[in-house]
């Protein structure tokens, strides 16, 4: 036995949060009939929405769980939306009742006043002492209508996960919609044509267990021994090689990436390694995506999309810890369209690409962001959002002592430090849920830094116009600190397009070549000074600044970390 027991990764444990959905099956009984349930543990955070938008795909129902000491949260709320538009049947569920600071009577009427139901009908469980989960379990059979299906059709199976396994390949997570899938059956991938002969059919329960096939509305795993990543597509339909459908089911939307960062191996030779961890990732992740790019000052990398900041530093670890990769992240940025006076259009991605000329618009992608927090820190939470260019949407009192805050806020804002500063004004109360919300107009620029009058594009960065002076100042002076003295001097300057916004001097490291003149006319030292002065100037014009590796880690990932608020 161990605890959090489906949360398989160590990030998971270390931080107390559920990153990839789990299936499980559990044989139950009521009176003297037998049934089956198939549950997902979906994940919390809004950026693992996309996971619990496939999870209800495949379900019936969904248990609403509820801290009985927080009340709902504004991500728990975002995820009830999505399981009502899907017309699922919602159980609510208030847990950790055995809790010292559990009050269930106040939330019960809290979700009852959310979901239209009566507070007597919200269920109050235990998940440590046990207590009422049976309970929940008898109601899940009562209420859930069972999956419908046609037995005698050719088999249909929608893909809903898939994960890379060294020994056996790729294996995938089916439920069956229609017929039945058998081992030592051909079978045939809808959208890639690709067929594949079983060699294994089986349930999670919660240890994967072989069986003799998968019938209607069942959830299992198939292995076909292949070692192509790409051959197992969520959202796919997994049909009968002979006589199969001749419809697909209905797939899952893409995901779109919401926040680009740059992944650069730290030692350039781990490029086709990084390469093949992605690939294997991505199997596990449908909502990574990533395209190859080079920097000037990093070498080889892939440009990532992500859904946001969570995702981002627990995909880098999970690339890290399970793939042994050194990694530098680039600044995260998020996606700008840019229009010319010519009436040209960019998409830019990344700060390389912004165009050159003159601009007649700039657009930034915004976000509808949801805060629910205790009514005491409303003075403080909308400060933080004004000085991040929000605008009130509005606001409804959930309880005497909750709020709900809705703000609309660029996107671009909300992706490095917002969560915490947030967290840490309400003293970890305030919970927050975003989508976006489509594109504004908006006054932005690009900011250079030189080093030596060259520009390192690993970083450039998009602000806002009314930032660009605090950002240049910022990484001029994180840059002196960590570049070393050279020969020579270097100034390291700031800049918007020809325009100089700060500037910092890293000061020569001198050699005191007037030691061996000791008395003597003030001519010599004048010579010899001059001397050194004329190879200053030729090493000037060819020396090249080298910056070392750990100066891009320190500035680009301390990042976030310098700006954060002292707790």
């Amino acid at each position: 036995m161990r605890a959090q027991y489906l949360d398989r990764m160590d990030i998971e444990r270390e931080r107390g949060i559920t990153i990839k959905a789990q299936n499980v099956r559990l044989p139950w009984k009521v009176g003297d009939d037998e049934f089956v349930m198939h549950l997902i543990d979906t994940p919390g955070h809004v950026d693992f929405t996309y996971e619990v938008s496939r999870a209800l795909e495949a379900c019936e129902g969904a248990v609403l769980l509820v801290d009985a000491a927080q009340g709902i949260e504004a991500q728990t709320l975002a995820n009830l939306y999505l399981a009502l538009e899907k017309d699922l049947t919602i159980i609510p569920v208030l847990n950790k009742i055995d809790l010292p600071a559990a009050d269930p009577d106040r939330y019960a009427g809290e979700i009852a006043h959310i979901i239209g139901c009566e507070p007597e009908e919200v269920l109050r469980v235990s998940g440590k002492t046990g207590e009422g989960v049976a309970e929940l379990l008898d109601e899940v059979v009562r209420l859930i209508p069972a999956p419908e299906g046609n037995s005698d059709a050719p088999a249909r199976a929608m893909i809903f996960d898939s994960v890379y396994d060294t020994y056996r390949g790729v294996v995938t997570y089916v439920r069956v919609v229609d017929g039945k899938i058998t081992p030592r059956e051909k079978i045939a991938m809808m959208s890639t044509g690709a067929t594949h002969e079983l060699l294994e059919v089986g349930i999670v329960s919660p240890e994967p267990k072989p069986t003799q096939g998968l019938g209607v509305g069942e959830v299992g795993y198939l292995i076909t021994g292949v070692k192509d990543v790409r051959q197992s597509k969520v959202g796919d339909t997994v049909t009968s090689a002979r006589n199969g459908a001749s419809e697909p089911l209905t797939g899952y939307r893409e995901p779109r990436p919401m926040v680009y960062s740059g992944l650069y191996p730290v030692d350039g030779s781990d490029y086709p390694d990084l390469r093949d961890a992605l690939d294997k990732l991505q199997l596990n992740d449908a909502a990574l995506t990533y395209e190859p790019e080079t920097s000037v000052a990093l070498g080889f990398g892939f440009r990532c999309g992500f859904l946001g900041l969570l995702h981002m530093e627990i995909t880098r670890e999970r690339l890290q810890r399970e793939f042994g990769l050194d990694l530098i992240s680039t600044a995260p940025n998020v996606v700008y369209r840019v229009e010319m006076e010519d009436g040209t259009e960019h998409v830019v991605t990344n700060p390389s690409y912004w165009p050159e000329g003159k601009l007649r618009n700039i657009y930034e992608p915004i976000v509808k962001c949801t805060i629910i927090s205790p009514s005491e820190f409303i003075g403080s939470i909308m400060e933080l959002c004004q000085s991040r260019r929000g605008e009130l949407g509005g606001m409804d009192y959930l309880s005497e002592t909750r709020v709900e805050l809705r703000y609309t806020l660029p996107m671009a804002e909300i992706i490095f430090d917002f969560f915490d500063s947030l967290k840490s004004r309400t003293r970890g109360y305030a919970s927050l849920d975003y989508e976006e919300s489509g594109e504004q107009e908006s006054a932005l620029v690009k900011v250079d830094i030189l080093l030596q009058g060259e520009a390192v594009d690993a970083f450039s960065a998009i602000v806002h116009k009314d930032a660009a002076f605090a950002y240049g100042n910022k990484m001029t002076t994180k840059l002196r600190e960590l570049i070393p003295r050279q020969q020579f001097e270097v100034p390291i300057q700031a800049a918007i397009g020809a325009k100089i916004i700060a500037r910092e001097n890293i000061r020569a490291i001198r050699k005191d070549v007037l030691a061996k003149c000791y008395g003597g006319d003030i001519s010599r030292k004048r010579k010899l000074l001059e001397k050194q002065k004329e190879g200053k100037k030729r090493m000037k014009t060819i020396g090249r600044v080298e910056v070392p590796q750990e100066a891009f880690v320190a500035a680009l990932s301390s990042d976030a970390a310098s700006d954060k608020p002292k707790k």
